[in-house]
């Protein structure tokens, strides 16, 4: 998932870049979960992140680099990386190839799109995703298993909501605007629309920039305020 930006508000964590910087590390694996979507499972060694924080992959001799929000959650002994493969992109394909063995250079982690601990207890959480963004809440599922909270997963079709065995029942929302096999007929900005009706949740929303800023403007509508959402946006 590549990023854009970020806002960090009174709940989440801020935290400093890590000093384990330009490493190396190996890739353990390559899953394919569909036809242009795969997660790329690195060592683990002995890197420290936040669930929600993101980190800079290189292929060694290229001079970019791409951000992706950490997958796994923070005591899984491996980095998983959530990929969507661009056929026209520079990066995605060639990791999609990389074999058991192969180095990546991994910078960071970074990135304050996280949870504070001393609000898991009290308050009521609503995460929003579009495609990949799924990332940094399959994250906090992981890391942080008890705590009030509603995902809404935006795709095409109901097969593309990833791994969403992983979400107790009742948790998740699979809203679908290609078929209608998923839980919701209609993007996630039309759930937000026609089904929430209180604001007593505090918003995260991770994903397309454009249902971003439309999800954004559906809420202070009915009464959101600034404090309460909070933003991880990509291409």
């Amino acid at each position: 998932m590549l990023l854009l930006n970020e806002n960090a508000g009174k709940n989440i964590r801020i935290v400093s870049v890590s000093d384990d910087l330009n490493k190396l590390y190996k890739v353990l694996d390559v899953r394919s979960l569909t036809s242009d979507t795969y997660i790329l499972r690195l060592e683990r060694k002995n890197l420290k992140f936040i669930a929600g924080q993101h980190v800079r992959v290189r292929i060694p001799d290229h001079q970019q680099f791409r951000l992706y929000s950490i997958y796994s959650g923070e005591n899984d002994p491996y980095i998983d990386l959530l990929i969507k493969e661009v056929p026209t992109g520079v990066y995605s394909p060639l990791l999609r190839n990389k074999k058991r063995g192969d180095l990546l250079e991994v910078k960071g982690p970074s990135g304050s799109f996280t949870l504070n601990p001393q609000y898991l207890k009290s308050e009521r959480f609503l995460f929003v995703a579009t495609g990949t963004g799924i990332s940094p809440f399959h994250s906090y599922i992981l890391s942080y298993p008890d705590f009030n909270y509603h995902i809404l997963h935006g795709v095409r079709y109901a097969f593309e909501a990833y791994e969403n065995h992983v979400y107790p029942e009742g948790k998740l929302t699979i809203c679908t605007s290609g078929d209608d096999k998923g839980h919701f007929h209609g993007r996630v900005t039309r759930y937000l629309e026609e089904r929430i009706n209180s604001t007593d949740y505090l918003v995260y929303l991770c994903g397309n920039s454009n249902m971003i800023n439309d999800a954004i403007d559906i809420l202070k509508s009915k009464g959101f305020k600034n404090d309460q959402l909070f933003i991880e946006s990509y291409f």
